[in-house]
């Protein structure tokens, strides 16, 4: 249990998960620009971020992936808009 709580810790140290992201400030051509894994991470923290309060911790990845059909194709007709002012209006907050 201890190896895995180190490699976890490493994991989370390296320089390649060390970089913040403010969405707040990416428009939706840079996140239509991101890199697979990077655009799977902004899916589920927008996922986790559009949920009700007292919603229950389930990820559904049906909706998930609809979802980001969904933004993808808003994304791609307004590539200048904010990525979270995109989401407020396909998502509601």
């Amino acid at each position: 249990m201890k190896r895995l709580i180190v490699v976890c810790v490493l994991c989370l140290a390296s320089p390649a998960l060390a970089e913040r992201i403010d969405f707040s400030t990416t428009k939706c051509k840079q996140f239509l620009a991101s890199d697979k894994q990077e655009i799977a991470t902004t899916l589920a923290w927008l996922d986790a971020y559009y949920k009700a309060e007292n919603d229950p911790p389930i990820l559904d990845t049906d909706k998930l992936v609809t979802n980001a059909k969904t933004l993808a194709e808003y994304c791609s007709a307004n590539p200048e808009i904010g990525l979270i002012t995109a989401t407020d209006k396909l998502f509601g907050k």
